[in-house]
């Protein structure tokens, strides 16, 4: 998937000690609990999986969101077209 990265805000993500997340380029939060956080970015879906995690501030207007806890694993995935990708046009 290609971007227009002058039409998108920054995206960036800083980790400390695997206990302190920041995040810029935030369009949405899709869903979280303390085990997952489900993140929209600039960039793409962002999964945040741990323990004990909260967000400790977010500014919807800037895009930017902290988030504390004990952080086990980040990953990304491109939000597919509707319509879907290789295996939705397989399977009709």
């Amino acid at each position: 998937m290609e971007y227009n990265l002058e039409k998108i805000r920054p995206h960036t993500v800083s980790l400390q000690e695997r206990k302190r997340m920041q995040v810029t380029g935030v369009t949405d939060v899709e869903s979280f609990d303390e085990q997952t956080v489900q993140l929209s970015t600039s960039l793409g879906e962002l999964t945040v999986k741990g323990i004990g995690l909260h967000i400790g501030r977010i500014d919807v207007n800037t895009g930017e969101l902290e988030l504390e806890g004990e952080i086990w694993e980040l990953s990304y995935s491109d939000s597919q077209p509707i319509g879907g990708g290789l295996f939705s046009r397989l399977f009709r």
